[in-house]
């Protein structure tokens, strides 16, 4: 596949899927809406590449879609377009709804419309691959993993946008044939992560010497997923996975949060002593559990591993440590984020 359309190409993940993409050859033409997480900072490194096309646009807008697809006449279209923070779904489930479910099916019309339209083995050959979220799955108890038969129980508004996504994918593959691909991830984290989530808020706030806010006891599990491990996976199903199924990425990196903070704090406490000599564990704050928080995620990644052969390279251990040593270096692209609208205040009270 040379050419993409990948939209929410200037976010997290996707900013991390299209740097990697185009440094292996990759044509990627990156359409996204720039909403406050969203960064062409992270896409710098492309300025000028021949092989990545910036357009500022949503997904919902289906002439804007139509017009890229029939300019560009794209392999496949990956969709990481998506508000994707649990918090901010508290505050204003609205946005969620209408990115993640309204715009979602946007895409999937337009992209049937072009599949349809192709010819031989250039139809046979396209695919649209959907990035959504472990989070639909709901809540485990102390064991067990998510598989990708468990049935859907989102518990948040962000995770009831994304399963309803997941649901219009699968509608389009079975009602027009559609071939879709869908990935369903483990917590993310890594380099140019948005500072609002959990790993770059610590690392943000502990590099001022400020409290460090934990949800609830901190006991809360999460299967923690490098991003670029995520991405080649991404990569790989997109290149093999079977028509119409469902792929669970894990990292198998299950860790309690308040184990994540106080790693964090142990590394910066190495790297960038306080002046004051305080350790940084210190600076821990439990605080007012958010409504619905899940108690436990954890993704059982062996449908891909054994069919496609995918696996995890990056333990928590080095890519926490890694994830550390790029924000010391970064803290410019951090500042330029800080100093827009999110202050590192905390989100998702329901007020």
């Amino acid at each position: 596949m040379a050419t993409l359309l990948v939209t929410g190409g200037a976010g997290f993940i996707g900013g991390n899927f299209v740097l990697q993409a185009v440094a292996d050859g990759l044509t990627m033409v990156n359409l996204d809406k720039l909403t406050y997480a969203g960064n062409l900072d992270t896409l710098k490194p492309l300025d000028g590449h021949p092989r990545h096309v910036f357009v500022r646009g949503d997904i919902g807008d289906r002439a804007l879609v139509a017009k890229l697809l029939a300019e560009h006449k794209p392999d496949a279209v990956v969709n990481f377009a998506a508000e994707s923070h649990v918090d901010r779904s508290i505050d204003g489930p609205a946005a969620f709804i209408e990115t993640n479910v309204v715009g979602t099916l946007a895409l999937l019309e337009c992209a049937r419309d072009y599949w349809k339209a192709m010819d031989g083995a250039a139809r046979d050959a396209f695919r649209f691959l959907h990035v959504s979220t472990d989070e639909v799955y709901g809540s485990l108890g102390a064991t067990g993993k998510f598989t990708e038969d468990t049935p859907y129980a989102p518990n948040s508004p962000y995770s009831a946008s994304k399963a309803s996504s997941d649901h219009l994918v699968r509608a389009f593959h079975h009602t027009y044939g559609l071939p879709v691909l869908t990935t369903n991830c483990s917590n993310n984290y890594g380099p140019y992560q948005f500072p609002e989530k959990l790993i770059p808020l610590v690392i943000a706030r502990a590099l001022k010497g400020e409290k460090l806010p934990v949800y609830g006891d901190g006991r809360n599990i999460r299967d923690w997923l490098f991003v670029l491990d995520h991405c080649s996976a991404i990569r790989r199903v997109l290149e093999s996975g079977r028509v119409g199924e469902t792929y669970n990425v894990g990292g198998d990196s299950e860790r309690e949060n308040l184990h994540v903070v106080k790693t964090i704090c142990a590394l910066l406490d190495a790297k960038r002593p306080l002046d004051d000599g305080r350790k940084r564990e210190s600076l821990i704050e439990f605080v007012k559990d958010r409504p619905g928080h899940d108690r436990r995620y954890a993704i059982d990644s062996s449908k891909l591993q054994r069919e496609l052969g995918w696996r995890p390279s990056v333990d928590f251990e080095t890519g926490i440590a890694r994830t550390v040593d790029w924000y010391l270096d970064n803290q410019p692209w951090v500042q330029r984020v800080l100093d827009g609208s999110y202050r590192m205040e905390r989100l998702g009270q329901g007020s």
